[in-house]
């Protein structure tokens, strides 16, 4: 079993940053695929950024030049390091695993607000 878990969100103006980490814990063996995705109020979940474990990423449009995801897997980490915050950022931010197994696992996410 995985368990993850975000911090780092809160409450920042427009233009401003932070900086979100994912630790893992429990069975890491194998993972391949570790990401951030984001659910704005009454929106559908969606990808943010990816990252594999040869460090290759894939960010969505949208955040292409503000955000960097890296991970650390001495430590079991993931980040993303979000610049230039919109308001249209603003939603629920979850980190997810996916393993070798294609199983998936999500942590509860941590809350990004964006003020104009």
């Amino acid at each position: 079993q995985v368990q993850l878990v975000e911090s780092g969100g809160g409450l920042v103006q427009a233009g401003g940053s932070l900086r979100l980490s994912c630790a893992a814990s429990g069975s890491m063996f194998g993972y391949n695929r570790m990401g951030w995705f984001r659910q704005g109020l009454g929106k559908e979940r969606e990808l943010v950024a990816t990252i594999t474990m040869d460090h290759t990423t894939n960010y969505a449009n949208s955040v292409k030049a503000r955000f960097t995801i890296s991970r650390d897997n001495a430590k079991n980490t993931v980040y993303l390091q979000m610049d230039s915050l919109k308001p249209e950022d603003t939603g629920v931010y979850f980190c997810r695993l996916q393993d070798t197994l294609e199983r998936y696992y999500w942590g509860r996410g941590t809350q990004v607000t964006v003020s104009s």
